[in-house]
């Protein structure tokens, strides 16, 4: 389990950072060219591969941290076997490199484990679930599983003051949202 959560946390690493290729001419390429050739789409895109993939509906919160964005792109990432394979969402600023959030999904018999050293907090969300609140490496991150998913959502702890522990549980109970129109279903 260590082995496997290690792992995780290089490629976070490795999917944080930028692309050494990004640099052309000395100026940086637009992310329009940049996250493309490193394998994002659009995010419909993307969760329609996840959902085609695994067999289910995949439902992404609604609600987003309260800072600006430029641009948002998706990708699934289906690699060996299903052990490793997750939807990912991420949210970026070109003006603004510490506006970065990302929602991750996996399925739960796949889920990465939550160390003890990283916890510092855990919620309960209004479906009942226990979310955990964790620190990792420059990283605030809430992690919570709903239905067969367990979704983490990564905000840049440079934006902490704005996009608090509160924020991202208000994020993550936003799944659960529905209209009067979905109740008459």
């Amino acid at each position: 389990m260590d082995r496997i959560f290690s792992l995780c946390l290089s490629s976070c690493y490795l999917l944080f950072s930028q692309p050494s290729d990004a640099y052309i001419n000395d100026s940086l390429s637009p992310y329009e060219e940049i996250y493309p050739e490193i394998g994002y789409k659009t995010v419909e895109s993307a969760a329609s591969d996840f959902e085609r993939h695994f067999h289910q509906e995949l439902k992404l919160p609604l609600r987003v941290p309260p800072i600006s964005f430029t641009h948002h792109f998706g990708r699934f990432n289906n690699l060996d076997g299903d052990m490793n394979d997750f939807f990912e969402v991420t949210f970026v600023n070109d003006q603004l490199p510490e506006h970065y959030y990302k929602i991750t999904v996996r399925p739960n018999h796949f889920e990465l484990p939550s160390k003890k050293e990283y916890i510092v907090k855990t919620f309960r969300l209004k479906n009942g679930t226990t979310s955990t609140y964790m620190e990792i490496s420059g990283f605030n991150v809430l992690a919570y599983e709903r239905g067969d998913w367990q979704y983490m959502l990564w905000i840049d702890k440079r934006v902490s003051n704005k996009v608090t522990p509160e924020v991202l549980v208000d994020i993550a109970n936003s799944i659960d949202y529905t209209t009067q129109e979905d109740k008459r279903d």
